[in-house]
């Protein structure tokens, strides 16, 4: 077994992320094609692209030798038998049932366990129900925001908000954050995926004149009449409400 230091460039930004590259064989696909096996485990660690300036060097120069020290630390534990690699059982694991179990331990939260939801529903589609852990890499990731943000369309046919579009990208990120936590993978590969910048739509309100007038409209639900202008009043929102006491 070999590692490797590796550099990947973002597309965007300034910075070259650091991560290991485990080299463990090959294996021979169904067409008898020879194919390597790799594991990937992202450092958190990143270099200036162009450094300018005597302090951005010397970052490069501390950042690439602790990832030096770490590449070297992990050859010694290979050979010691200590680091634990992921097993293909865990690899070939049913992402969208993992994701599922994440999605029900928030149930008693209404609010985050409705965009979980969501997002399951979305990566069903996107991934025709089917999706395993060795297939999820930086390009799945990629696809899966194009689709959150130009193939997605709501009821009255237009696109995701751009903050939907955060949101469900953001619980997706954090189920690959978690996998890593429990060493089903060992690098979370969106973690380079830059999510569109949330957009704030311009909002529309009523004025105290208008509130005034309708504090005096009957209506049938009188305690909903008080919950929406005690919303207007101090900008709570309904779900904060609705757990007032």
């Amino acid at each position: 077994m070999k590692v490797h230091l590796r550099e990947r460039f973002q597309k965007k930004g300034k910075r070259i992320s650091l991560y290991l590259e485990y080299y463990k064989g090959s294996r021979k696909s169904d067409e008898g094609k020879i194919l390597p096996i790799r594991e990937y485990e992202h450092l958190g660690i990143y270099l200036h692209k162009k450094p300018s300036t005597p302090l951005q060097k010397q970052e490069n120069k501390q950042n690439l030798e602790l990832a030096k020290n770490i590449k070297s630390k992990r050859e010694i534990d290979i050979k010691n038998n200590e680091f634990g690699f992921l097993t293909n059982t865990k690899l070939n694991s049913n992402f969208l049932q993992y994701f599922n179990k994440l999605t029900e331990d928030r149930l008693s939260s209404i609010g985050n366990y409705g965009n979980w939801d969501s997002t399951l529903k979305h990566l069903n589609k996107y991934t025709n129900k089917k999706i395993l852990f060795k297939d999820i890499d930086e390009g799945f990731c990629e696809g899966f925001k194009d689709y959150l943000t130009n193939k997605v369309k709501k009821n009255n046919g237009e696109s995701l908000s751009s903050s939907s579009v955060s949101s469900y990208f953001n619980k997706f990120r954090a189920s690959l954050k978690q996998a890593v936590k429990d060493k089903i993978i060992l690098y979370n590969p969106s973690v380079d995926v830059k999510i569109p910048k949330v957009k704030e739509k311009e909002r529309e309100y009523l004025s105290i004149e208008e509130l005034k007038q309708l504090e005096k409209v009957e209506c049938r639900y009188e305690v909903l009449k008080r919950a929406f202008l005690f919303s207007c009043l101090t900008g709570l929102r309904w779900s904060d409400i609705y757990k007032l006491k």
